[in-house]
């Protein structure tokens, strides 16, 4: 039986974040959530009103045989900037922070490394953290799997709907077969 691996990304928005892993092959599950601060158990409420410390993120479970943290890696700088400090497009706040929490000490490396290597396809810096993973707390069920369950509302079709759309112009061939069509 393979020994699946975790990796936790906060990219602004957990619902365009979500929509683009969980269309990879070798990704097994992502929940929407909130990681990075001091509040137990937070509300989407307590986050959104910025006094947390947590940042929207993607809690992702995924098969290394299939697909590796560095793949992982590439997807998350390609489908947001990283280089906006506490702002994706509209969203603005450190909970829309773009930050990368390592499980090991091997995906710091990677991390850091990865960094390092995309700084030289963006013309601003990079201001993704990269801190080390403490806790994941859940966001409530209306968060999970959103952009699927309301690809018509306008926040999805205008925003959301571009990010994956990127997914599949440069990561096609690492999409699962239900979401090419």
């Amino acid at each position: 039986m393979p020994e699946f691996q975790e990796a936790t990304f906060g990219g602004g928005c957990f619902w365009c974040t979500e929509a683009v892993f969980r269309r990879l092959m070798g990704v097994l599950s992502v929940k929407s959530g909130y990681s990075g601060g001091d509040i137990d158990e937070p509300s989407y409420e307590a986050v959104s009103e910025g006094s947390t410390g947590h940042a929207e993120a993607v809690y992702i479970t995924f098969d290394p045989t299939v697909i590796s943290y560095d793949t992982l890696l590439q997807v998350f700088w390609a489908t947001h900037d990283p280089t906006t400090l506490n702002r994706q497009g509209n969203d603005v706040g450190t909970q829309y922070r773009s930050v990368i929490f390592y499980h090991t000490p091997k995906q710091k490396e990677e991390a850091e490394k990865s960094k390092t290597e995309h700084q030289k396809e963006f013309k601003d810096k990079i201001v993704t953290d990269i801190l080390p993973f403490e806790k994941f707390y859940t966001a409530e069920e209306h968060h999970q799997n959103y952009y699927d369950r309301n690809q018509s509302y306008p926040y999805c079709s205008a925003i959301i709907a571009p990010k994956v759309q990127k997914l599949l112009d440069k990561f096609g061939d690492k999409v699962k077969e239900e979401y090419k069509k």
